[in-house]
């Protein structure tokens, strides 16, 4: 955890967040070594990781794949079975504010329903591999 806090403290992210009592954070060293290679550097992060990031300046594209409604994705959460009640609670809360979010005009480039997992994926491949 004190590593963790030494890199927030010299900015070695891009972005950082705290959920639960879990800490994420994407590494700027990472994401240089990566586009040094010539790889697209592809973030699954939440909206304080894409306000961080909107803020440093960063050259992105910000896609949010959306759930067909929050029903279906309460249903996807409770069938994984993986996670205790308050754990999904926790998420569906937090995933009310995401959406919210999301749909501020401008915040995202594309939004991506993904009803069908074959057909959302194809969208996000096109979208991020256009020239």
């Amino acid at each position: 955890m004190a590593e963790f806090e030494d890199l927030i403290a010299k900015e070695g992210f891009v972005e950082h967040a705290k959920f639960g009592s879990n800490r994420y954070g994407t590494s700027k060293k990472t994401i240089e070594e990566q586009t040094a290679k010539g790889r697209v550097v592809v973030l699954d992060i939440e909206m304080e990781g894409v306000k961080q990031i909107k803020a440093s300046g960063i050259d992105a594209r910000y896609v949010f794949i959306k759930p067909p409604s929050f029903e279906a994705l309460e249903q996807r959460l409770r069938g994984r079975g993986t996670e205790t009640e308050e754990a999904v609670s926790k998420r569906l809360a937090q995933a009310k504010v995401e959406l919210e979010y999301a749909d501020t005009p401008g915040v995202h480039d594309i939004i991506i329903v993904n009803d069908d997992l074959d057909k959302a994926y194809k969208e996000l491949e096109q979208y991020v591999y256009k020239s």
